[in-house]
């Protein structure tokens, strides 16, 4: 039994090609992709996986998909959509989807789009400013926007269409955005999820064999990189488990 891993990196746009080596050295076959270029995270078509997870139907077994924070986002959706997948690993998930990301003009349409849809999504609170603009958390910003947002409901992932495994991983310092309650949020509507939350973790998890990067956007994430170590080490023989490694 073989089981191949589509890992998704989030909105710093780097490749997670360390966590790939680690996943590797257990035996797992992973593709870890660039999945947005220069116009930033807008309208990504969520057909533009399926040639990754083509490639790892035709060599595996078993599919899993792994996503961190927007590429959490992407997993959560792909599950819903293709019947192949039968892992869904989301950490420092999102219950809901987002506003685009990397532009102002990607700010005011969705992350995503099916069949050329765009996706029902939340938008960003206009006019907020984040109290630290040099160190910035967003947090109260994401609370505040699904708060007000007269359609959440219509953007929530549909996650009870996903009939897989799903594993939630989220830090409860999280300060990019409220991934523990999104997690919650999930929980409550899918029976059987599986949900681990480190209090004192943030937006990044540190598993088993992997250093905290310094790749990405100059943010507040929370945490410390003992918790978030604390965090990936209470979820690696779960995610272990799933993978069948």
């Amino acid at each position: 039994m073989t089981t191949g891993l589509l890992l998704l990196h989030g909105s710093s746009g780097v490749p997670h090609l360390a966590r790939a080596a680690v996943f590797e050295a257990i035996g797992v076959d992973v593709i870890a992709p660039k999945w947005f270029g220069p116009d930033g995270i807008r309208e990504i078509p969520l057909e533009s996986f399926a040639v990754h997870l083509d490639a790892l139907a035709r060599r595996t077994d078993r599919i899993a998909v792994m996503g961190t924070s927007r590429g959490a986002e992407a997993a959560l959706l792909l599950g819903t959509i293709d019947p192949r997948i039968d892992v869904v690993i989301a950490a420092a998930p999102t219950s809901h989807v987002w506003a685009g990301l990397g532009s102002s003009e990607a700010a005011r349409r969705s992350a995503w789009t099916r069949e050329g849809v765009p996706l029902p999504f939340v938008p960003y609170v206009g006019g907020w400013a984040p109290a630290n603009p040099s160190y910035p958390s967003y947090t109260e910003m994401y609370a505040a926007a699904l708060r007000v947002c007269p359609h959440a409901d219509a953007a929530a992932i549909p996650v009870e269409r996903f009939a897989g495994e799903l594993i939630l991983i989220a830090g409860g310092d999280d300060h990019v955005w409220p991934a523990a309650d999104f997690a919650r949020n999930i929980v409550v509507r899918r029976e059987g999820t599986q949900s681990l939350v480190g209090t004192d973790a943030g937006h990044r998890v540190i598993l088993p064999g992997e250093e905290p990067s310094g790749l990405g956007a100059n943010l507040d994430r929370g945490g410390a990189p003992e918790a978030d170590r604390a965090l990936g080490n209470k979820a690696w023989p779960v995610i272990r488990a799933a993978l069948r490694v």
